[in-house]
């Protein structure tokens, strides 16, 4: 149903996903999402992964996942976390993929406002949780949703910070986001 509703939608809306690797990248991954400068990013990012019959989640504050409306935001893949407590959350996204297959929404730059620079987070979840990066963006000059870059875990254990972080810069400089002056095309 979900797969069907999400495919529905992206056509209402006039978007379409573009694979840049193999769907099955998108298994059990961290999905790496950016630009990141509005709201309703988040619901294309859903249909673009329902429409491929793909399992989603994403950490949100807790308050959403007790509130009433709160079956829906976990049916929508919703993780509540605590935000007012320490969280090791490099540890709590490891022990969910011992659980389960998954990919888990991070977007680096932890707000939909102009950072100077990404959080590394993504990145130590990564290596914890032994699972590749996927890169994902949304283009709003063409409404195209890209999905399926791969970084994988070998990469990730054998080349630097920096280099990981320059390819995915240098990736995310062709996108346009929804909201241009939000966003920071310089990363680390």
């Amino acid at each position: 149903m979900k797969k069907l509703f999400g495919k529905l939608m992206l056509k209402i809306l006039g978007w379409k996903v573009v694979l840049e690797g193999d769907v099955n990248n998108l298994d059990r991954c961290i999905l790496v999402v950016a630009p990141h400068t509005a709201n309703d990013e988040y619901m294309l990012g859903n249909f673009a992964y329902w429409s491929l019959g793909k399992p989603l989640k994403v950490i949100i504050k807790d308050q959403h996942t007790k509130a009433w409306y709160g079956f829906l935001v976990k049916a929508m893949g919703g993780v509540g976390i605590d935000r007012s407590q320490k969280n090791d959350l490099v540890k709590f996204v490891a022990d969910l993929f011992k659980k389960e297959d998954f990919s888990l929404v991070i977007t680096p730059e932890g707000t939909r406002s102009w950072v100077p620079k990404w959080r590394k987070g993504f990145y130590h979840m990564a290596l914890a949780a032994k699972v590749p990066l996927v890169i994902a963006s949304g283009d709003f000059k063409d409404k195209i949703i890209y999905l399926g870059k791969k970084i994988s875990v070998e990469d990730l254990e054998t080349r630097t910070y920096e280099d990981i972080m320059a390819e995915l810069q240098e990736y995310y400089k062709k996108r346009t986001p929804k909201v241009p002056e939000n966003w920071n095309p310089k990363i680390y």
